[in-house]
């Protein structure tokens, strides 16, 4: 699957932050509801505009973005 066909940018829409094509909803704004520990079910109950190929575009988004990225381990309670 190519994200770019389901996610673009519009500096005039939400800030330029990647959204679904053609919505206003924020690929954060997705992946934050997944974090909260929605299902896929209820994204798409809540929101029937958008397809199942547009959720696989957030995680297929998602992994492309952090595929280079590396964290630099923080312990607990370090100032």
């Amino acid at each position: 699957m190519d994200w770019r066909d389901h996610i673009d940018s519009d500096p005039a829409v939400i800030g330029g932050k990647p959204r679904i094509r053609g919505t206003r909803i924020g690929v954060q704004f997705l992946l934050e509801r997944f974090a909260a520990g929605w299902t896929v079910e209820q994204v798409l109950e809540s929101y029937p505009h958008l397809t199942q190929k547009d959720i696989q575009a957030v995680f297929a988004f998602a992994s492309e973005i952090t595929e280079d990225v590396w964290l630099t381990p923080v312990r607990r309670g370090a100032a």
